[in-house]
């Protein structure tokens, strides 16, 4: 579910075209309505996010209805968000709620970090990090997951995940102290603002030709729109977040889009996935649909 476009950041890569500047947010109603299909559904899994998704007003709304019914709730958080005003508890609020974190930490250094996501934020990220340790995240037995991200600097595929997540883990441990569970390594979809600055540069042919070369069939049977439903801010689902920044939507009984009002289970049971070039972005190499590498 992305419940908006609002964020405290904006980022290079950013395929949601996120930033302070934006919007887009979901209304109560529309919450309602998708917490309502929710229910009929029997959904396991709540993935939320955004923009910053903790920056709308129905978020903790969501993520209380939801662990009431068990389920699990993905938190896909910037982490320089619970800097922001009325979010100095989220850490609390999140490992109260057993809420699973997974927030974007593009690279371990300083440099890297605050050039692709803006000055003064990897310092913030470490912090926030430090924060969720603090409420027990990371601690062995603790039950409470934080995974983090890596995405690449610019057009090429991600390193080998198991070996990053070995780097990111001794040196983050060994100049901060924090821990982490998981590293998803994810590529850069060209879309949206990555894009336009591929376009921008002329590497956007090259960039999707060795998507293209990259590609791995076997890649094909864990990619997430096989059993994922992607909800956006105004309550229209889509395949996959990717889909629907481009306006793809998921067609059920011809038509051209779907609320999640109209929706059913059943309805999706065998339903067609619409697929484009930009698909290449998941198959190719590892494979990097939103929970890291598939191969």
């Amino acid at each position: 579910m992305n419940v908006g476009y609002v964020c405290n950041q904006s980022c290079v890569h950013c395929h949601v075209n996120a930033g302070p500047g934006r919007t887009e947010s979901m209304t109560e109603e529309t919450a309602r309505e998708v917490d309502r299909f929710i229910a009929a559904a029997h959904a396991r899994v709540l993935d939320v996010t955004g923009g910053a998704p903790e920056l709308n007003a129905n978020f903790r709304m969501l993520v209380l209805a939801a662990r009431a019914r068990g389920m699990e709730v993905i938190d896909r958080c910037n982490l320089t968000v619970m800097f922001e005003p009325g979010q100095e508890d989220l850490a609390d609020f999140l490992a109260a709620n057993r809420v699973r974190v997974v927030a974007s930490l593009p690279c371990y250094t300083l440099e890297l970090v605050d050039r692709q996501r803006g000055k003064g934020v990897y310092e913030k990220s470490i912090e926030a990090i430090r924060r969720l340790n603090a409420a027990g995240y990371g601690a062995e037995g603790s039950g409470l997951a934080l995974d983090l991200v890596y995405n690449p600097q610019g057009p090429s595929l991600p390193p080998a995940q198991e070996k990053l997540e070995a780097d990111y883990k001794r040196i983050l441990g060994e100049k901060f102290g924090i821990r982490f569970n998981s590293l998803f390594t994810l590529a850069n979809m060209p879309i949206q603002r990555f894009g336009s600055m591929l376009v921008s540069k002329g590497s956007f042919e090259p960039y999707m030709a060795l998507l293209r070369s990259a590609h791995r069939e076997e890649n094909l049977e864990s990619v997430m729109c096989r059993s994922l439903v992607s909800v956006d801010w105004q309550g229209y689902v889509y395949d996959c977040d990717f889909n629907q920044m481009l306006g793809l939507a998921l067609r059920v009984a011809g038509r051209p889009r779907t609320h999640v009002s109209q929706l059913t289970a059943r309805a999706l049971d065998g339903n067609p996935i619409v697929v484009r070039d930009h698909c290449y972005g998941c198959t190719a190499g590892q494979g990097s649909s939103c929970g890291g590498a598939l191969a």
